[in-house]
């Protein structure tokens, strides 16, 4: 649910009475007598008794109360319950577009280092972990001329030193994070140079260090996660990182659905991975998150150095095909339904060794390519990649996870496609962290 915020100077002598759960009219919420922050509703709660304070702590649902007629506003709340906020006799609640929420429970994930990354899961195979990233291949990155590809492998990060270097990095706006990565070999000396020219004309004190190796992508993710979560680039990919996430435990991983309307539909409002009880006093920008295969992926930064994108780890693969001419491909090759969840319709074969799988793929395609029809034809080794994507197809919230060592990462689609989305932290009081949220509509 989200209503409207109410600016401070708006927010003077606004006082609700009361808040109830309609289907527990007995059972009184909490008393709010300044509306003058956030709160929300956990529509968790089962209401096995009278709701609990904490019943203010999850789903964010914003007030704004202004001067009108008496009215009692009845609110659907997410999930299962809706709710009846009586005010005071001369307040109204304003509801905007988005008033109309669903929440949803996508799965867990778990983050034994302490440090999780966010990440659009199809990007993945260029992940170098803890190795340097010049030991990806340029191939992975779709770049085939020679000289391009040594300008990728020989690539540069830059340090900033000074007493300015913050203010220097924010200001010249390159590069989300505290450096600046990747920069091709064949530009690094007139990069250095645009950045000095920069730092002499906003008279900052500052200057670039190229680092004597690569900086490893789990490196990158770490370090940012210790100097507070936010935004890096892996290959011109931004990716964010936090830190100071539980470790012990799994932690839930929420989506809100809303309805935007005609053209539109049902898609996502917000993925959300709930780290601690506690009420939201502030939240932070932790930068944007760049996905390019319509996907987002949550997981611990050790965890991701075990992930195998593209190689099989049984040894099997899968080949999958659909489209206008998949009847009659079926009838060339012999080809029975694919018989997976969620892809009623696909054809293809499971579970064959990966030569015979890539032999019958490429078949496929030749006789694609000789023929004109118009076929999507999908290889599928049995990887990490293939194992999650597979959870996810089955899933009616499209998501799925899969455990790493002794971490479980979660993949779920944005139902928005592709585009930069904002990641967001929500912090209380002290300043500690409760929620991470990815937020796919305008609103933080």
């Amino acid at each position: 649910m989200v209503l409207h915020w109410a600016e401070p100077e708006e927010r003077r002598d606004q006082t609700a009475i009361d808040i109830t759960c309609r289907l527990h009219p007995g059972c009184d919420l909490v008393l709010v007598d300044q509306l003058c922050e956030w709160y929300s509703v956990d529509v968790r709660d089962n209401h096995g008794g009278p709701p609990s304070p904490r019943c203010w702590q999850s789903n964010r649902i914003s007030l704004l109360i202004i001067p009108r007629l008496s009215q009692r506003c009845c609110i659907p709340g997410a999930v299962r319950h809706s709710w009846a906020i009586r005010l005071r006799t001369d307040c109204l609640v304003v509801v905007d577009s988005r008033a109309m929420e669903e929440m949803f429970e996508l799965g867990t994930v778990s983050c034994p280092s302490g440090t999780l990354v966010l990440i659009d899961g199809g990007y993945l195979g260029l992940w170098s972990g803890d190795q340097s990233p010049a030991d990806i291949d340029p191939a992975s990155l779709g770049i085939e001329d020679a000289a391009m590809a040594a300008d990728v492998t020989g690539a540069v990060d830059f340090a900033v030193s000074g007493p300015d270097a913050s203010e220097a990095v924010r200001s010249f706006d390159r590069q989300p994070g505290s450096r600046l990565h990747d920069i091709p070999a064949s530009k690094a000396a007139e990069f250095e140079a645009t950045f000095d020219g920069h730092c002499r004309s906003a008279g900052l004190d500052a200057r670039l260090e190229a680092l004597p190796v690569r900086e490893a992508h789990a490196s990158r993710a770490r370090r940012t996660g210790v100097e507070g979560g936010g935004g890096f680039l892996i290959f011109g990919v931004p990716v964010v990182a936090v830190g100071g996430v539980p470790r012990s435990r799994r932690l839930p991983v929420l989506a809100t659905r809303v309805d935007y309307g005609d053209g539109v539909g049902e898609r996502w409002s917000e993925i959300s991975i709930r780290m601690n009880e506690g009420q939201v006093a502030s939240w932070v920008s932790l930068g944007d998150i760049g996905v390019d295969w319509a996907r987002v992926l949550f997981g611990d930064v050790d965890a991701l150095g075990l992930w195998k994108h593209d190689e099989p780890v049984d040894g099997l693969a899968d080949v999958a095909f659909w489209g206008a001419a998949a009847d009659e491909a079926a009838a060339t090759f012999a080809a029975p339904e694919l018989g997976t969840l969620g892809e009623e319709g696909v054809r293809g074969w499971t579970d064959l060794p990966v030569s015979e799988a890539r032999d019958r793929a490429r078949a496929l395609l030749r006789w694609k390519d000789e023929t004109g029809r118009r076929m999507a034809v999908d290889f599928r080794p049995h990887s990490h990649h293939w194992q999650i994507m597979r959870e996810v197809r089955a899933s009616q919230v499209e998501a799925g996870s899969v455990d790493l060592g002794d971490a479980r990462v979660l993949c779920a689609m944005t139902s928005w496609g592709d585009g930069f989305f904002p990641v967001i932290a929500d912090l209380d009081s002290a300043g500690d962290l409760l929620a991470v949220r990815v937020c796919f509509s305008d609103a933080p």
